[in-house]
């Protein structure tokens, strides 16, 4: 007690000079505020960005993914290619759970078909392990993994999928993770307690395998709202807030006492299109009466509405330059981004000729759907492409909503024209997700909420899957990329800058995923 009273009354003495940055030198504690609610604990259930940076501070997966999103060791310190159809991965000895228990190939057999399994989920997580018919253990630290058909992707799959407690975790509902029932992983920090929509509290791991964590305790902070972050950080509320605001950029960066990271996310912010329902909803005329006919089944319409969004304005005004124009559906970083894919000109007369010649001179009417507190300026971005698309005819309102109000109607289908951000390791990957066709049994078109529909993509992809050779991948992946693009499958806008803002003695190495990993921030 007697401690606790002295450290309250150093925190105030800093606090009243002046000089917040002192406390983080006086606690072994850490607090993160981060951008967006966690929706649920379990690392099986969704797989939304936050849900998963928060899961990596208590899981840890067979691969693990670097500072710029290169697979590197993790549980697995080895994988290879036995033949074109089977994987082997070879453990690391001596991983020890939370509650003392070793980590064997058992528990990596059982967490591969959990996600498979669990009732309810809003997917995002069972597509990494459907290619695996069948899996053999060799011993406790050998498992191989075969598929019907060679998956070079299986090592980048796998880094999605976090090792679980079969003992724990056997019959455990998503439900149980939320109340730490089965919190049991093998990663840094042991779970402690959740106060949903509030904060997650973890505490370091004494038996953690690699590195021994800086920080006795964690504390994750739900802050959606920009300014309440970075007020928190600027008073000592917090270490670090993650999404800086880009509006307090320059505020931050002049300030003595705060230090700032940055790096291309691999994060792109684009719009699916409805271009499968005849009638699809929130589309009128211009008097607000059904249209008769889906304008997004036209490549006209969707390249003019690409044509009439211009993307350097979009990143110097509504991004405020902490973004990139996109042309991809991956940041230029990642595997299979494709270099030729020009970013499309801005051409509002073009574009008003495409919408006349598809039928639609004076254009028509249509909402613009987005989250307004998910992404970077995501509802300014959504507020600009309605005005760039009204100077061309089309007739827009804007609905922006929290996210996980956003993701349950996005699920329902209400929306036909929505943003959406996604990041990946691979190209390939993210067009597997968001633009093949969708279909449940092959685990494909899972976020393709517009249900795009093109063969060559789904065969190029699927082509580009199917081959363990990284090299042969990456042009099938670039090519498929490629043709996606032609047939103007997505309107992609922008890939994200992301910052970080710490206490000046704190220091973090950016990160391409977005993610706030405890164990990579130090005192300096």
């Amino acid at each position: 007690m007697k401690h606790r009273i002295a450290l309250a009354l150093h925190h105030s003495a800093c606090a009243l000079a002046g000089i917040f940055m002192c406390a983080a030198a006086a606690a072994a504690d850490l607090s993160i505020g981060i951008s967006a609610d966690v929706t649920s604990l379990d690392p099986h259930y969704v797989a939304t960005q936050h849900n998963v940076a928060v899961g990596w501070n208590v899981f840890d997966a067979l691969t693990r993914v670097d500072e710029r999103a290169r697979i590197i060791p993790g549980i697995a310190t080895s994988w290879r290619a036995v033949n074109p159809t089977t994987w082997e991965f070879k453990l690391r000895k001596g991983v020890k759970f939370h509650d003392g228990s070793e980590l064997t190939a058992d528990d990596v057999a059982y967490s591969l078909v959990r996600p498979l399994a669990i009732a309810g989920s809003p997917g995002g997580v069972a597509v990494y392990v459907r290619r695996i018919i069948s899996k053999e253990i060799v011993d406790p630290y050998t498992i191989r993994l075969k598929t019907a058909t060679p998956y070079g992707a299986m090592p980048q799959d796998l880094n999605s999928i976090m090792i679980v407690s079969k003992k724990a975790a056997l019959n455990a509902t998503p439900a149980d993770f939320d109340s730490g029932k089965a919190m049991i992983g093998s990663g840094p920090y042991k779970f402690v307690r959740w106060a949903r929509g509030d904060r997650v509290e973890l505490a370091r791991f004494e038996g953690y395998w690699d590195k021994k964590p800086a920080w006795d305790k964690v504390t994750f902070r739900m802050m959606s709202n920009d300014p309440a972050r970075t007020a928190a950080l600027l008073s000592g509320d917090v270490d670090v807030i993650e999404n800086v605001p880009p509006s307090d950029i320059a505020r931050m960066r002049a300030n003595a006492n705060v230090r700032m990271e940055q790096t291309v996310s691999w994060r792109t912010i684009f719009f699916h299109m409805d271009q499968y329902r005849a009638q699809p909803p929130q589309v009128t005329d211009l008097d607000g009466k059904p249209l008769g006919k889906n304008p997004f089944m036209d490549v006209r319409v969707r390249r003019a509405i690409s044509k009439a969004i211009n993307r350097k304005a979009l990143v110097e005004r509504a991004m405020e330059n902490v973004a990139v124009p996109a042309s991809n559906s991956v940041s230029p970083q990642i595997f299979g981004h494709q270099a030729d894919i020009k970013i499309e000109a801005f051409d509002p007369d073009g574009a008003k000729k495409l919408l006349a010649e598809a039928g639609y001179p004076n254009g028509f009417g249509l909402t613009v759907s987005a989250p307004s507190d998910r992404y970077i300026n995501d509802d300014q971005v959504a507020q600009a492409v309605a005005q760039m698309l009204s100077r061309i005819g089309i007739k827009c309102a804007v609905e922006a909503m929290p996210f996980n109000v956003y993701l349950s109607k996005a699920r329902d289908q209400q929306f036909s024209f929505a943003m959406l951000g996604w990041g990946s390791y691979a190209a390939d990957l993210a067009l597997r997700a968001l633009l093949m066709t969708p279909n449940v049994d092959k685990g494909t078109g899972a976020w393709n909420w517009g249900r795009y529909s093109n063969p060559k993509v789904d065969k190029l992809v699927e082509d580009a899957l199917d081959t363990v050779d990284d090299k042969k991948r990456e042009a099938l992946a670039r090519e498929a990329g490629a043709a996606a693009a032609a047939d103007v499958a997505i309107i992609p806008l922008h890939h994200q800058i992301v910052t970080w803002a710490m206490k000046k003695n704190i220091a973090y190495q950016a990160r391409t995923d977005e993610r706030s990993l405890a164990q990579f921030f130090f005192p300096k």
